[in-house]
């Protein structure tokens, strides 16, 4: 169809060789300008996030709601389709090297994701309802276009919101269930989208707080029930973790033979399919997190950065790399299949029967957490870009309420019905992804002194590393001088 082969010309465009340079130069250069702080004070990062108690306030009217709720929810946004579907899509394209260029992205995106959390919480503001909220949209408009006097913050903001709230195309995970139950279970894959559509309505018209008591509750559970299946098949076994290990490293480097149905990958595709699933799956350099952590009531904006590092980490360098060798090990990536189908292949050669129903069941869930969080992204996308206009904005609510069901059946239909399987699928999410993670960049580099100045304010006050500034204010709110001049540029 000629739709289709737009849609792969226009992936490969967009995901070309400048735009993959333009990726991994940003996340170096945070990385190293941000002296590695992920790694060599991951302790620091752990007794302060997972292993400190969390308190829960987000009942007591001040606006915010607690630093693990807030990851609860960010997390059941990230972890999902991407670490099932996307991992094994990526290995059965790029071939075993895509693992270790999306294993790069989250050693880049652990400080990156530090920064965005930091810079929403630095510069949030209290909506109309007097709840806190802070975003990449307040980090563009509040910072660039306010603190620093540059007009570009505006149009950049209206940007990545609108190319942000077009990710809602992908369809928001109806694709990746209904494949995996009908790999499953052999359910239609319309009856299922359809009935999985309903179902994400029912929890999305409870409201944001169902949403995220859902994710505090299911999130870690899910997480580890899922990460034990695979480590058991990575046990089962072990003998062949050693040559996957290399055969990860030598892919990466220098693309991989035909295998089996696997057709051969460039090195090109394998740093593609493995950046590009990276960021979908753990949204480093995504923008979509400020959104939940800007509401978090934190001591400073880089203390609940940390939570940040600890969800890249967990959903890509933990879950992701055991998915993946899970597929490698159990030796089904060249097996032809992609997507969710690949899982379960992988979970049923070594489960048997078992391995079908768990990958289903699993899928289900991660992709449930995964819908109704990003219902809620984009809801927020809806309410910046028609702030201005109450009215409309009501109505571009109600309209969105009804297009977004209607796109997760549309996009189902329109795979199936053409014959496609989850390569059309991660097709149209690649190019949904592009444009928020482009401009975004663009943003997080001009306010990189900003972000330089937290971290150095965060190792004074809680590492004592360095002094601590007196006249800096952790928060945009609190300093006077910062919030005259964004008062006097967003006039």
């Amino acid at each position: 169809m000629a739709v289709i082969n737009f849609l792969n010309w226009l992936d490969g465009i967009l995901w070309g060789t400048p735009f993959l340079i333009f990726c991994m130069v940003l996340g170096l250069y945070f990385m190293l300008r941000g002296g590695f702080f992920p790694f060599r004070h991951f302790g620091h990062i752990l007794k302060n996030t997972v292993f400190e108690k969390a308190t829960q306030n987000d009942k007591n009217g001040n606006g915010k709601i607690s630093p693990y709720r807030a990851f609860c929810i960010s997390l059941g946004g990230a972890v999902g389709m991407g670490n099932i579907s996307g991992v094994a899509t990526s290995v059965a394209v790029g071939g075993p090297g895509a693992i270790f260029w999306m294993l790069v992205w989250a050693f880049f995106g652990m400080m990156l994701k530090m920064a965005e959390i930091s810079l929403g919480l630095y510069y949030r503001r209290k909506d109309s309802n007097g709840k806190y909220v802070g975003s990449a949209m307040d980090y563009m408009e509040r910072g660039i276009k306010g603190e620093q006097g540059k007009k570009i913050g505006g149009p950049l903001s209206v940007l990545f919101a609108i190319g942000l709230f077009m990710q809602f195309t992908q369809g928001s995970g109806s694709y990746t269930v209904a494949e995996t139950l009908n790999a499953s279970f052999g359910f239609n894959i319309m009856a299922v989208g359809i009935i999985y559509t309903a179902f994400v309505l029912f929890l999305i018209i409870r409201g944001e707080n169902a949403i995220g008591r859902m994710a505090e509750k299911i999130v870690p559970v899910m997480c580890a029930i899922y990460l034990l299946g695979t480590v058991v098949i990575i046990l089962m076994n072990i003998t062949n973790v050693p040559s996957m290990l290399v055969g990860i490293f030598q892919g990466a480097f220098s693309g991989t033979a035909a295998v089996g149905g696997f057709a051969g990958a460039a090195v090109s595709l394998a740093i593609r399919q493995g950046v590009s699933r990276s960021i979908y799956s753990n949204e480093a350099g995504n923008g979509t997190s400020p959104l939940i952590h800007g509401s978090a009531d934190t001591v400073h904006p880089m203390r609940q950065g940390l939570w940040g590092a600890v969800e890249v980490f967990g959903d890509t360098i933990i879950v992701c790399m055991c998915t993946g060798l899970a597929i490698l090990v159990t030796d089904v990536w060249s097996s032809g299949t992609r997507g969710a189908a690949l899982g379960v292949l992988a979970f049923t050669e070594a489960f048997g029967l078992f391995g079908k129903y768990f990958v289903g069941i699993m899928t289900i869930v991660f992709a449930f957490t995964t819908s109704t969080t990003w219902y809620l992204y984009y809801q927020n996308m809806l309410e910046f870009l028609f702030k201005k206009w109450p009215t409309a904005q009501k109505i571009a609510h109600r309209a969105f309420s009804v297009i977004f069901p209607l796109t997760m059946v549309g996009v189902c239909a329109f795979i199936y019905f053409t014959g496609s399987d989850a390569g059309l699928f991660w097709t149209i999410v690649s190019i949904a992804t592009a444009f928020p993670v482009f401009f975004n960049g663009i943003a997080l580099f001009l306010l990189r002194d900003k972000v330089w100045a937290l971290l150095k304010d965060y190792k004074a006050r809680y590492l004592g590393l360095g002094e601590v500034d007196p006249n800096f204010h952790p928060f945009a709110e609190e300093d006077p001088v910062v919030m005259e001049k964004i008062q006097k540029n967003l006039r």
